[in-house]
This record gives structure tokens, sequence and C-alpha cells, in this order.
């Protein structure tokens, strides 16, 4: 069964998507919406992937590096300004949308497989992921004028 390689994945990818979360709040402390918002998304994120730890363990999960390397070459430190917030913002949306299509891909699978409790994880981390990726790309639409025409 190749589930656990895609559990893994999703696995792993929530972790990144949490510490990256955390490091683009802590470095844009000075905009009190991003500060407060990457914290609470990065425990969201956490919390995903402590959801999935059981699964992980019944399927005998694979751990892909796929998210580490995206993790690495988006995030080789977050960068400064009303640009840098742009672009930190940017790369957590990408890491994101990885995180959207695996939980797509899993549900799939966990609906072939007939896996309720999966299923269930799987709605709630969708919904969730689904929201994460509307308050980056209202962020982003909000940080570009500034960022792109004003600032220097």
């Amino acid at each position: 069964m190749q589930l656990a390689h895609y559990l893994g994945l999703l696995h792993r990818a929530q972790q990144r998507l949490g510490d990256a979360f955390g490091q683009v709040g802590a470095a844009h402390r000075e905009e009190p919406d991003v500060f407060h918002t990457c914290e609470k998304l990065a425990a969201q994120c956490r919390g995903h992937a402590e959801k999935l730890d059981p699964f992980a363990r019944r399927y005998a999960e694979q751990a892909p590096t796929e998210p580490d390397r995206l993790h690495s070459e988006l995030f080789s430190g977050t960068r400064t300004g009303p640009l840098g917030l742009l672009r930190d913002l940017q790369d957590l949306y990408l890491m994101a949308a990885e995180c959207d299509i695996c939980w797509t891909v899993v549900g799939q699978a966990a609906y072939g497989a007939r896996d309720e409790e999966l299923l269930s994880v799987v709605r709630s981390g969708e919904q969730e992921t689904a929201i994460q990726l509307k308050w980056l790309r209202t962020r982003m639409k909000q940080a570009a004028p500034q960022a792109l025409v004003v600032a220097e």
C-alpha cells in the first residue's frame, strides 16, 4: 500500500509549514496581524501533524524528504521590509498549497481504504488549510501595493 508515502509527505509538510509560519511571524512581528495569525496557523499545522501521528503508525509511514527540500529552498531565511513580507507570504502560500493537494490525495486514498477515522482528519485538515490559503492570498493582496509601488 502506497498510502504510507503520501501520509509521510503530508505529515512532514505540515510540520515544515508550522515551522515556516512560526519563522515568518517572528520575522515580521512589527506587523501585529501577521505575527499573531502566523502563530495561530503554526499551532494549527502542528496540530494537524499530531492528528496524523496515529495513521502514520497504522500505515507504517514513509518519510520522504520533499517537504524538507521545499522548506530549505524557500526558507534560507526570512526577509525584511515590505517586499520581504510579500515574498515570505508567497513562500508560505506555496508550502500550504503543497499541503492542500496532499490532503486531497490522502483523502482519496482514505476513501478507497474505507478509513473513516482518517477521512475525518482529512476533512478537518482540508478545511483549515483552505482558510490558511485564503488568509495568505488576502494578506498578499494587502501587502502588494505597499511593497511594489510605494516602498523603496
